[in-house]
């Protein structure tokens, strides 16, 4: 993929345009709504008589940056080490895979990476992985990708999968609909989970193959499609975004230079400069491989991928100004999705406030329905009732500013 050099002013998008989902095909059942448009609540009472208006916040916990990093093509080494770094747990030693690469880390133990949810609760790094289902499988046990039951564990932990076409196809005579839809149904009966973003494969083909497969997933009930052109790398969302057949770009990241971490610090600087922006942004990138192997030139080594993930998380996550949301691409779109959708009201009795959120049908095929606002107090507050099937979470104790919702059916 090129990767865009322009100003970093020049990547800023913004819309307003409703989404208008249009399902076909196979996957038309993906977008039956959970429920149909419904009010929820919650009271809180504050302890003083002081005055309060309460907002959307434009990204979830009230973060300054969203970020997501995806790693493409399903290689092991994003369960072996990339899982392990970020979400706790024992790294890899060197793993020598069939293609003889090493697909490991150092060895290490890693207590995870961690941003907090603004209310006292740490959330790991996340991130989000395309895979081609015809590449997984469970055996042998050098194999270099990913398998049924390792996806399982990152989805079931929060990383979102998407699909990346079912044999990586780009050449002449591929048909674009049949990947799409082959790789879904794999995926959906494999695992039970609809996928509903699609990351356009790279290769050789026929002029503008990335332009039919982005109408080929649109057509087969894909919401958003990331290739090399379209919105992007960095996206403006303290307004409403247009996220109708949304096209997107990411910035692609691969160890180059035998200089110790070089090219890493370049990547921090322009994530530095991003936060000091005063919009609220969207940011994302991706590569391949994060084993000791720089997997066929396109991806991170280990060491590079470490040194970078750690220096995120002490400069913006829980150790540092914790002002970034490191959050897969999907989880992102469909916060926003539902923040432009929800209409809210706000109710005073006294000391007593209710917000009233109505909700949108939301899609079946959404599996992260969550809202944070931003509550202009100067006096504390606590919960003192809510509707049912949602999680709660407030610093109204403390700080007195931020309120989470997630939906729990």
């Amino acid at each position: 993929m090129k990767v865009s050099k322009g100003a970093i002013g020049k990547l800023l998008i913004c819309g307003c345009v409703s989404l208008v989902l249009v399902a076909s095909n196979s996957f038309a059942s993906a977008f039956h709504p959970v429920s149909q448009s419904k009010t929820i609540f919650v009271k809180i009472k504050l302890n003083t008589n002081a005055g309060i208006s309460i907002e959307k916040a434009a990204l979830k916990y009230n973060k300054r940056m969203a970020y997501s990093f995806m790693l493409d093509d399903g290689y092991r080494s994003a369960f072996l080490c990339a899982y392990p770094l970020l979400n706790g747990g024992k790294i890899s030693a060197p793993f020598i895979d069939g293609w003889q690469k090493d697909q490991g880390g150092d060895g290490s133990l890693s207590k995870g990476l961690f941003f907090s949810d603004g209310c006292g609760n740490s959330i790991p790094f996340r991130m989000g992985i395309a895979i081609n289902a015809a590449s997984l499988t469970e055996t042998p046990e050098n194999r270099g990708s990913l398998s049924w039951s390792e996806v399982k564990t990152l989805y079931n932990s929060g990383w979102d999968i998407l699909n990346h076409s079912y044999h990586h196809s780009t050449k002449h005579g591929t048909n674009y609909s049949e990947e799409v839809r082959e790789n879904g149904t794999a995926v959906f009966k494999g695992l039970g989970f609809q996928m509903t973003q699609f990351i356009v494969p790279g290769g050789e083909g026929d002029s503008g193959y990335q332009d039919e497969y982005a109408k080929a997933a649109f057509d087969n009930g894909i919401v958003a499609v990331g290739t090399i052109n379209g919105a992007g790398p960095v996206i403006k969302v303290d307004k409403p975004v247009n996220l109708n057949r949304l096209v997107y770009q990411r910035e692609f990241i691969k160890s180059t230079s035998d200089k110790e971490f070089t090219d890493i610090d370049q990547h921090l600087h322009k994530i530095d400069l991003l936060l000091k922006q005063p919009e609220v942004l969207w940011y994302n990138e991706f590569t391949h491989g994060v084993g000791n192997d720089n997997l066929w030139d396109i991806s991170l080594t280990f060491p590079d991928f470490k040194y970078y993930m750690t220096s995120i998380a002490k400069r913006y996550g829980l150790g540092g100004t914790d002002n970034l949301w490191m959050a897969p691409w999907q989880e992102v779109y469909e916060y926003i999705w539902l923040r432009d959708r929800i209409k809210i009201n706000t109710k005073r009795n006294g000391q007593d406030v209710t917000l009233e959120v109505i909700l949108p049908d939301i899609p079946a095929s959404f599996r992260h329905a969550a809202m944070s606002f931003h509550l202009k107090t100067t006096s504390t507050f606590i919960v003192i009732s809510q509707s049912k099937d949602m999680k709660v979470t407030t610093n109204g104790k403390e700080k007195h500013s931020l309120m989470n919702i997630q939906l729990t059916k």
